[in-house]
């Protein structure tokens, strides 16, 4: 290799990095800043394609043109009527002045930074502003009537004045009043979770688990009250039965005894010494066995019976 061809490769590298540090491409996601010195030079360049800058001097800034996510960490705040909550929040923000958002916070870290301070500030003020029920509910409508276990529960529903979504608003609209000035437009904020704080929330299911109880001994109560209810009226009614049982058993046995009399009758009206003859028999065998031992005087009719041939 020559000396001119040493010179030629030498500058054809010179024009390729001169060239690479002159031209930048912006895609449809993207918008740029020219820096000369760190100060910011003209406008924000937002038309996709390549674009050329002096080499070495200015520097291209991206930002992206699409919509950002700001997500926010709990925090645990205070209501008006004294009751700690944690708050989880996040938005949605892009930026809508390029050359104000690189003056005033330069990239977006420094605006999720700014975020941070302009959005928590602000909701942790809407909620410090207004009552536990405001922030949970957003209208007064009331709950279906099955999914309640006892009429005395709807009593527990407070009337609600602005409402979750009315102030999730105002804390939108005044932060946006505050990022406008930064070259930020924010989108949209919302509240993603409330809870109680620890030791709100084991009080509030101890109490929770009280009433449960309460509820519960009230229905344990009615139905032992329906059961002893029912037990009364089953033994009143097995003792009506009985009653007619057995007054039909001694009718019964009334009429059989009337009946049986009314046999003896006649047939001691038709053979008054057969019948006295049957009716010994029956006496014999109800008194003795085999193995008992009779003395008789010699004028018992029972003798006379025994020792009568006929």
């Amino acid at each position: 290799m020559n000396a001119k061809t040493g010179a030629i490769l030498v500058v054809l590298v010179g024009l390729a990095m001169v060239l690479y540090s002159a031209a930048y491409i912006v895609d449809e996601t993207q918008q740029v800043i020219i820096t000369q010195f760190g100060d910011p030079v003209g406008d924000a360049i937002t038309e996709p394609g390549m674009h050329f800058k002096i080499p070495f001097i200015q520097v291209a800034n991206f930002f992206d043109r699409r919509f950002l996510e700001w997500d926010g960490d709990a925090n645990q705040v205070p209501t008006r009527d004294k009751r700690f909550i944690w708050v989880d929040s996040y938005a949605r923000w892009r930026i809508s002045e390029p050359l104000r958002f690189f003056q005033r916070v330069r990239d977006e870290l420094g605006a999720q930074s700014r975020l941070d301070d302009i959005l928590d500030g602000e909701t942790r003020n809407a909620v410090a502003r207004h009552d536990l029920v405001e922030v949970v509910r957003s209208t007064n409508r009331q709950p279906d009537a099955s999914l309640l276990e006892s009429e005395e529960e709807t009593a527990v529903l407070e009337t609600v004045e602005r409402g979750r979504q009315e102030i999730i608003a105002a804390v939108l609209e005044t932060a946006r009043a505050r990022t406008s000035d930064l070259g930020i437009e924010l989108i949209d904020f919302q509240i993603k979770r409330i809870n109680y704080v620890e030791e709100v929330r084991r009080d509030v299911f101890l109490r929770m688990i009280a009433e449960r109880n309460r509820i519960a001994e009230r229905y344990r109560s009615e139905g032992e009250g329906e059961a002893a209810r029912i037990r009364g009226e089953r033994e009143r009614d097995l003792a009506r039965i009985q009653s007619e049982a057995y007054r039909t058993a001694q009718e019964l046995q009334g009429e059989a005894d009337a009946e049986a009399t009314e046999t003896y009758a006649e047939a001691y009206n038709r053979d008054a010494s057969f019948y006295a003859f049957m009716k010994s028999l029956e006496t014999l065998e109800e008194t003795a066995d085999s193995n008992s031992t009779l003395i008789l005087s010699t004028d018992a009719d029972l003798l006379e019976y025994l020792s009568s041939p006929q």
